[in-house]
């Protein structure tokens, strides 16, 4: 049996330095136990464990190597089938069972406190999700009880289920090894939670930009009896280009005091409002240079309020006049395929709006790898597509290139399906 001693580095920012350890079957010797499985009993979670090294007597304590906590075992347990026995000491080579840890699948539980070096087990070998589905409660009111109980016990179970929250789309998004694994969990949700989930495919994180230069005067001008708002700005807006071009850039190119120097935070926080969501597709915009280079203001009436309404208003005059368009991520994709259904896969790709950037028999022949670019909203439901055209055979992973323009009519259906949106939303309210 080996382990991984863990040395911690000199420099804090470096990652420990990984050392192969030898483990003894002998029982005197610091315990060493893996947490390979978890699951919830009628006397709660229940973690099984096999004992690598030394022994776990009831009651002991020990450590999580992952985490430094110390942890207690109050009942240990054989199972058989269905039925445990308890017992007061497992060993090294037993698999036992244990009540109340706090852990995840995978876990060391060491007897000796982890310090400037910790043991670990390796953990097996834990294949990247190849489908990912977005899921919520049909009742809201659930999302921070059960639903969110349930997503925190699967994780914990199977290191195989992943799941994260999308910044942009706000979704809760679940992945797992294939369509019937998270079925079996959405499925679990509703049986043993009593959550309905509405599950669909995960929104496409677009984004939109713009291709051209555009001018832009605006004065907002506003009077209600008292003080009131005043501050015009004038400039151009123009594609951002850089080692940062996908970020948005704010420029002050005024020249004397046209506009008094603190309104300037109040400009760059009104343009960057106003680009958090594209009037074309809802998206937020990228890789814009909001250039000011001269302005107006008032002695009594100029103040943050209506400089920065002024760069809201200045920014969507002129962002339909500087050719705004979609953008799309764009995944590298890689398969491998027996060699005889590698036309039907590259046939399927191309369907799916992929470019083909290369083709090659893997070593040991049988086998092609075929590399293409692919647009992600395209790639859902591959992996099924994939498994069905090669009896099973063919496996694929994909990685993020880069964001490119989308076909016209693509822009035009997302323009479409924001506006439809916006109008329900509209008459919700």
């Amino acid at each position: 049996n080996a382990a991984i001693e863990l040395r911690r580095a000199a420099d804090a920012g470096d990652d420990p330095e990984e050392v192969p350890v030898v483990l003894s079957h002998e029982e005197n010797k610091p315990l060493v136990a893996l947490a390979f499985k978890l699951e919830d009993g009628k006397f709660g979670q229940l973690t099984y464990m096999r004992v690598y090294q030394g022994k776990l007597k009831k009651g002991e304590f020990m450590y999580n190597s992952r985490t430094g906590q110390k942890v207690k075992a109050p009942r240990l347990v054989q199972m058989h089938a269905q039925e445990m026995t308890d017992v007061d000491m497992i060993t090294a080579g037993d698999i036992g069972a244990t009540f109340g840890l706090e852990c995840a699948s995978g876990d060391t539980f060491v007897s000796v406190k982890p310090g400037n070096t910790r043991v670990s087990l390796e953990s097996t070998f834990v294949p990247d999700p190849v489908i990912s589905l977005a899921v919520r409660p049909l009742k809201k009111e659930q999302f921070s009880g059960n639903f969110a109980k349930a997503l925190s016990r699967f994780q914990r179970e199977d290191p195989t289920f992943r799941l994260h929250s999308d910044p942009d789309s706000k979704e809760t998004i679940i992945s797992g090894m294939g369509e019937l694994h998270l079925e079996v969990y959405v499925e679990r949700i509703k049986r043993e939670y009593g959550v309905e989930c509405e599950v669909g495919q995960p929104r496409v994180s677009y984004r939109e930009s713009i291709s051209t230069r555009a001018e832009f005067e605006y004065l907002h001008k506003k009077q209600s009896g008292g003080s009131g708002q005043f501050g015009g700005i004038t400039g151009y807006i123009e594609p951002h280009s850089g080692a940062d071009a996908l970020s948005n850039v704010f420029v002050n190119n005024v020249i004397g005091n046209v506009i008094p120097p603190q309104f300037f935070a109040a400009i760059e926080k009104g343009f960057l409002a106003a680009a958090a969501e594209g009037p074309i597709s809802g998206h937020p915009i990228q890789g814009v240079r909001f250039v000011v280079v001269d302005g107006r203001s008032h002695a009594v009436d100029s103040n943050e309020i209506a400089f920065r309404t002024a760069a809201i208003q200045a920014f969507r005059l002129a962002y339909p006049s500087a050719a705004p368009r979609v953008l799309e991520p764009i995944m590298t994709v890689v398969a491998t395929v027996p060699i005889e259904f590698q036309g039907a896969v590259t046939g399927a790709l191309a369907r799916r709006r992929g470019v083909i950037t290369g083709s090659e028999a893997v070593l040991g022949g049988g086998s092609a790898e075929i590399e293409a670019e692919v647009p992600l909203a395209e790639m859902f439901g591959y992996a099924t597509e994939l498994r069905s055209l090669t009896q099973g055979k063919g496996e694929f992973g994909m990685e993020f290139l880069e964001r490119r323009p989308v076909p016209g009519n693509v822009q035009k259906e997302l323009a479409e399906k924001y506006a439809q949106n916006k109008l329900e939303g509209g008459a919700a309210a």
